[in-house]
């Protein structure tokens, strides 16, 4: 057995490109088929760097208190406090703290680690694949066709 204080656990920056900061509580407490992640959003933060889904991964966002607004491919989903939301593998979304107050959450993923995130743009090269995949590079993370390989440069 492990237990953990939230606040004893130092808060890192997002590797997703999030602006928030995170604790990685699941780390802490050593898991190794579930990630659980508290986090802390100021007014305009997003959770993460931009729309997204993790083909191997499902997700639940619990609200503790405050408001998140998710944007899918759907159209917005606003989570409140006491409130939860799930995206199945494949459910694209980013979470954004869109009102005036502060908001925290727990971030839950399963199973870990996700090893096959991707973005909703279309491979140029070869237009069989509607989405690209974040794989690591020689300057950092890079965007690649699941279908052709080709490697796309990252937005912004």
């Amino acid at each position: 057995m492990e237990k953990v204080t939230f606040e004893e656990l130092d808060a890192d920056n997002n590797p997703g490109g999030g602006e928030e900061s995170a604790r990685r509580v699941g780390e802490a407490l050593g898991t190794e088929d579930v990630g659980l992640s508290y986090y802390e959003l100021d007014a305009g933060q997003n959770l993460s760097g931009g729309v997204h889904t993790h083909m191997d991964q499902e997700e639940i966002f619990y609200v503790l208190d405050g408001t998140l607004t998710f944007r899918t491919l759907d159209g917005d989903v606003e989570v409140e406090g006491g409130e939860a939301v799930r995206f199945a593998p494949g459910d694209f979304q980013q979470g954004k703290n869109e009102s005036d107050e502060s908001a925290r959450l727990l971030g839950i993923g399963a199973p870990k680690p996700s090893t096959d995130v991707r973005v909703p743009q279309p491979c140029a090269a070869c237009g069989e694949s509607d989405t690209l995949r974040f794989v690591p590079g020689d300057g950092g993370m890079e965007l690649q066709c699941p279908e052709c390989g080709e490697t796309h440069e990252m937005p912004g």
